[in-house]
């Protein structure tokens, strides 16, 4: 198998946990509550042993997978499409390597359920959500922006008049959208979030 098959394969595997964790942050607009409560129930799926080994994996080959693939993308890369997919990739790849280690040392040495209020935690503090605010949303941005330039490169056909190329922008332009309803949800619809005195260690008080 090559190394761009295997990209793939946990490039997938990948996608389809970030499109469920995304969906449960766009339910955060319901409240703090509603956001916990689906993710207790998508943890059913996720949090066990065998399914979590195999995300840990996914993320692990696809970072080594992609620093391979690097070497050879960035001599081809041509269009802005590419160069975005590159850099974004590379991102990503930062991202997943803080935002895994932050999540299991909060389950495993803090203690702490990392839920809703663990992730908002630096967002709805200042002057830590100067950071955690670009941290979180370049991410999200990347994700979409990524896919995008997958999208650019493999798809061949218009589809209602629009070509690759808008298509992909399109892709782009909704996850904007999406990274801001986000952050309306995560933030208490941009009026704060109150954490419990817990999570207080992550926001240094």
């Amino acid at each position: 198998m090559t190394t761009k098959k295997i990209h793939y394969i946990s490039g997938l595997t990948i996608t389809i946990f970030i499109i469920l964790h995304l969906f449960n942050h766009i339910c955060s607009i319901f409240g703090a509550e509603t956001h916990i409560s689906i993710m207790n129930t998508l943890r059913i799926f996720y949090r066990n042993f065998f399914i979590e080994t195999i995300l840990l994996a996914a993320v692990f080959v696809q970072i080594i997978s992609g620093l391979k693939l690097l070497k050879t993308s960035r001599k081809t890369a041509i269009s802005a499409f590419d160069k975005l997919h590159i850099w974004t990739g590379i991102y990503l790849a930062i991202f997943l390597i803080i935002h895994v280690s932050a999540v299991l040392s909060g389950r495993f040495y803090l203690h702490l359920d990392t839920n809703f209020y663990f992730g908002v935690a630096g967002l709805n503090t200042f002057p830590l959500s100067l950071f955690f605010i670009p941290y979180y949303g370049l991410a999200i941005v990347s994700f979409f922006v990524h896919i995008a330039g997958i999208h650019n490169k493999k798809m061949k056909h218009t589809v209602l008049n629009l070509t690759p190329a808008q298509q992909s922008k399109i892709i782009i332009v909704f996850g904007f959208c999406l990274t801001l309803l986000i952050f309306f949800g995560l933030t208490n619809h941009f009026q704060g979030v109150k954490t419990p005195a817990e999570y207080n260690v992550l926001i240094g008080k």
